[in-house]
């Protein structure tokens, strides 16, 4: 039985998708904490059962029976991060649970300026300290956010960051199906499990790739952090926000998102989609959507 929690959302959602496309919907569960939003899987045959990090006494059901359970972390930035992934740990430990895989993030670190790895990092210590067997899928950054990380480039003709790095941009569509095929591989991937785009370009690499699909100028601009922090504030970006994106440029350009990995071509059997795929097929959006 594979459990997949968060498969109300784009990426775990699309995971399951992919899973019935290979597995009997009656070996798939899928956990939200509103379960009337997966009415589509239950449709189609899915178990559907409520469960919450923040509800620690709704996880052992949610759990019960699972061979392998699909970890999403949550995309919540004001939450304790690492206190909720410990519960859903704890609770995976206590179902006995065959094997743990968490949606980690390649940048995935102590050290990083960009917050959320350091969350990832200790949540993969947590799970090496479960004595459960884990695989962290260490995603590539997604390449949807770059429409918005950018910034409105197709308006101003500028891409102005205060900070420039390679980044591997990888579709969230791309690794959604990875992880599918890593579920149905039954635990041939162990520990941290790199899935990147084949490239990485750096922002200016961005600009002239905008240049091209748009056929007018696009520049990357460098600008000062204390700058584009209060710039990103007067457009309505809650503080603590503009600042943790602000850490994502200074991870950028200090390299944290440069590695990439052939596993995930391997697995999907072409080349991932590219960060000019995405700028040529997808419209521009905020951080709020």
């Amino acid at each position: 039985m594979l459990v997949i929690t968060g498969a109300t959302g784009a990426l775990n959602g699309a995971t399951v998708d992919h899973l019935l496309e290979r597995l009997p919907a009656e070996e798939i569960v899928v956990v939200a904490r509103d379960v009337a939003k997966a009415e589509r899987f239950a449709r189609r045959g899915v178990a559907v059962r409520r469960g919450d990090y923040a509800d620690p006494a709704s996880l052992p059901a949610a759990f019960d029976g699972a061979d392998q359970l699909l970890l999403v972390s949550t995309n919540d930035p004001t939450a304790d991060a690492v206190s909720l992934h410990r519960t859903a740990i704890d609770a995976a430990v206590a179902a006995g649970v065959g094997r743990v895989l968490y949606t980690s993030h390649q940048a995935a670190g102590l050290g990083s300026a960009f917050g959320p790895a350091h969350d990832h990092a200790v949540t993969e210590q947590l799970l090496a300290d479960s004595g459960l067997p884990w695989t962290s899928l260490r995603n590539g950054f997604y390449a949807h956010s770059l429409t918005w990380l950018a910034g409105p480039w197709r308006e101003t003709g500028v891409i102005a960051v205060p900070g420039d790095g390679p980044v591997s941009w990888t579709a969230r569509e791309d690794a959604a199906e990875a992880a599918a095929l890593i579920l149905a591989s039954d635990g041939a991937y162990e520990g941290p499990t790199t899935l990147t785009a084949s490239a990485a370009p750096t922002f200016q690499e961005i600009a002239a790739i905008a240049s091209e699909l748009t056929g007018r100028t696009v520049e990357c601009v460098a600008v000062d952090e204390s700058e584009w922090v209060a710039a990103q504030i007067s457009r309505g970006t809650p503080e603590f926000m503009a600042r943790l994106l602000a850490g994502f440029y200074q991870a950028a350009q200090q390299g944290c998102f440069a590695g990439v990995d052939p596993l995930l071509g391997k697995l999907l059997g072409r080349e991932p989609r590219t960060a000019r795929d995405v700028l040529a097929e997808t419209p521009a959006e905020t951080p709020a959507e």
